[in-house]
């Protein structure tokens, strides 16, 4: 497998790319350096062909730039055939009403056009953004605000630690003192073994198909951000 990471020579890029140098093992890293100019789409057909993955960390500018850029980005990668696609995003991008959202959003749903499969990697507020307010502080002034306590009008779902399927397959595993096999399956492959071993009936699972489809499912419809009171 091979690993495209954007951005390189920015700081989160760089950051991306010690990490990976420290947790794959040495006998299997092969590291090259590849130029792409985010507004020359040859230049990124070139930089992308051959990765099986990408990491797609946004670039820097006015929306229209880097929203356009990031259509670039997003082009090569489906071009190059890559199977995943993970993009530095913003959070509730969305929705958000943010000054930055409209490029996230607009980089999000481009990324979900091309059907590759994909994380999206919501960071949420930098404390770099706070910079004016901690001058102020050093000079003397208040901390102004407008945010309160934080909790009026919000939700909050509650819960425990997230489980990946995998993870809950291991802890049963403990509990009964046994190996279990985890099978990754296809949305196809998942219906018709739930059909074959009567998890379900036909009729019932044509019912939750029309009120949720499997595929919300493995888009991470059912997670969403908990909070532990």
């Amino acid at each position: 497998m091979k690993l495209l990471v954007t951005g390189v020579t920015g700081k989160f890029g760089t950051k991306v790319v010690e990490t990976l140098l420290k947790t794959i093992p040495v006998d299997k890293l092969a590291v090259s350096v590849r130029q792409g100019d985010f507004d020359h789409s040859e230049s990124l057909d070139a930089a992308f062909d051959g990765f099986n993955r990408t990491l797609l960390v946004s670039a820097y500018g006015d929306n229209e730039t880097r929203t356009r850029q990031h259509a670039n980005a997003v082009a090569a990668a489906e071009q190059a055939g890559v199977d995943f696609i993970a993009y530095t995003s913003l959070a509730k991008a969305q929705e958000s009403t943010n000054l930055f959202a409209p490029t996230h959003k607009a980089t999000e749903d481009a990324i979900l056009k091309t059907g590759i499969p994909y994380s999206f990697l919501r960071n949420n507020w930098y404390l770099e953004n706070e910079v004016s307010s901690i001058q102020g502080v050093l000079e003397g002034v208040p901390w102004v605000t407008s945010a309160g306590d934080g909790h009026a009008n919000s939700v909050y779902e509650l819960s425990g630690k997230p489980l990946t399927q995998k993870e809950i397959a291991s802890a049963f595993g403990t509990v009964l003192d046994k190996e279990v096999t985890v099978l990754q399956l296809d949305d196809a492959a998942y219906v018709e073994a739930m059909i074959s071993k009567n998890c379900l009936a036909v009729q019932s699972l044509r019912s939750m198909r029309a009120w949720r489809p499997l595929t919300d499912w493995t888009r991470g419809e059912m997670l969403i951000k908990t909070m532990d009171k």
